[in-house]
Order: C-alpha cells, then sequence, then structure tokens
C-alpha cells in the first residue's frame, strides 16, 4: 500500500462566501488551491508558495487559520490517497491562474454548479464547510 500523499489545501472566500476552486492543466477536477509541500518546508510556507505559483497571490499574513485534516482519493493519481492539511486563508490580491492551472472558478458552498469535484472537495470540504459531518 502507498504512504497517502500529503498536501496543504487552502479554503478561499470572496465577498459573497463563494470558494475558490481549481482546476490543474490536463485534468477534469476542480479542487481547493495547494499542493505538496517541498522538502523542511512547513504548512505556512507551502501554502504561500502554492498560491503564489498557482494564482499569483499573496497570503495576507496572520491570516491563515488550520480547519481540519482531511483524506479522500485521489483526483489525478489512481489508486493513491490525498491527505489534506487544510487551512483557512485570506488573500491580498485578485487570483489569476497561472503556472499549472487552467480554469479557476468560485463556487457556492451550498450550491455547487454541475462541475467535477475531486472528492477531497465534494467528500470533505464542502460538508465541512456547510457543518455537516465530512465524509473522509
Amino acid at each position: 500500500m502507498h504512504e497517502p500523499i500529503r498536501i496543504v489545501a487552502a479554503v478561499i472566500r470572496d465577498e459573497s462566501g463563494r470558494i475558490l476552486l481549481v482546476r490543474k492543466r490536463d485534468t477534469v477536477a476542480f479542487m481547493q488551491p495547494g499542493g505538496k509541500r517541498e522538502p523542511d518546508e512547513d504548512d505556512t510556507a507551502a501554502l504561500g508558495r502554492e498560491i503564489l505559483e498557482e494564482l499569483g497571490c499573496t497570503v495576507k499574513p496572520g491570516s491563515l487559520r488550520y480547519l481540519k485534516t482531511l483524506t479522500a482519493p485521489a483526483a489525478n493519481e489512481t489508486g493513491r490517497v490525498v491527505e489534506a492539511a487544510l487551512y483557512h486563508a485570506e488573500i491580498e490580491s485578485r487570483p489569476a491562474i497561472s503556472a499549472e492551472i487552467a480554469e479557476m472558478c468560485w463556487i457556492d458552498v451550498a450550491a455547487p454548479p454541475d462541475i467535477i469535484l475531486a472528492p477531497l472537495t465534494r467528500d470533505g470540504v464542502l460538508p465541512l464547510l456547510r457543518g455537516e459531518d465530512a465524509c473522509v
């Protein structure tokens, strides 16, 4: 059995309370911004780096708030599991897709659109943000 893919992921909300999701190039599922930690990188540094790389914006200093660690089937690696340290984050400028990101969208947590969501987002993050028990 493989070790889980350990990542950090961000819940970024707009003024209407919607959350930001991204879809990486050559993939189909939308998910939270974030990614794997570099060696010797803590969660704060990793999330700051990933958000800058993926969205071209910075995390507002002191805004990261740990929410929960969630586990789910990996969206892009068949047979693997992802373990995500999930944080609420505020960003300091308008996000724009860059690096490996092909698309981004803001979704209503209570009424997500008909798009393909990563298992972590669909079964863990959205229920958590709605105040339900996450299934993962």
